[in-house]
């Protein structure tokens, strides 16, 4: 079952009363890519979709309007993991890009911590965008190479590493390996 990214950003943008040049404007990205996510002929990084969507604004969960867990549940199966990114890496531009997939635990906004299972394939990567957002964020890299870069500092973690930083300074993951990358990461407040 294939989900609808350029379809389901179209029907958000519409019911907010905006147009793709306002929303543009407000999220800080042309509006040429509003339209080419539009028309699904461009799949957006984690990143950009996560810019666009603070110009509505909505998390990745409402966007994909996953069911929201009971806030009173404690205990999750792997199963109960919510997906919030994998149907967004498939292709760009006609370019295939690794596959990465952030499953979230829970509610996060209603105990104001995000914790993702995160998954990245050779390849894959949140953008040349960076990532910047009002959190803190850590994370151990449980298998695999992550390649964390902190504003102006580069690292490639291994299993058993670890990062923790202001969410506020521009960051991106890329998996530069040959192996799936494995993170078990947490951010408050919640960002996707």
């Amino acid at each position: 079952m294939s989900f609808d990214v350029g379809g389901r950003l179209k029907e958000i943008r519409l019911a907010a009363g905006l147009s793709q040049r306002e929303l543009a404007a407000r999220s800080g990205v042309t509006h040429s890519l509003i339209s080419l996510i539009e028309q699904n002929r461009n799949s957006p990084s984690v990143a950009s979709l996560r810019k666009i969507l603070d110009g509505i604004p909505m998390t990745m969960v409402n966007f994909f309007d996953e069911a929201r867990a009971p806030r009173d549940k404690v205990f999750f199966e792997a199963s109960d993991l919510l997906d919030l990114t994998s149907r967004l890496h498939q292709v760009n531009g006609g370019e295939s890009r690794g596959q990465m997939s952030f499953r979230q635990v829970g509610d996060a906004q209603a105990h104001n911590l995000q914790i993702l299972h995160e998954s990245y394939d050779p390849g894959a990567d949140t953008g040349a965008a960076m990532l910047k957002h009002e959190s803190h964020e850590g994370g151990v890299v449980l298998a695999g190479e992550l390649e964390i870069t902190v504003g102006d500092q580069i690292k490639v973690l291994k299993p058993g590493d670890a990062y923790l930083f202001d969410s506020r300074i521009p960051h991106r993951y890329r998996n530069i390996g040959t192996e799936r990358c494995i993170v078990v990461s947490a951010c408050t407040p919640p960002y996707l």
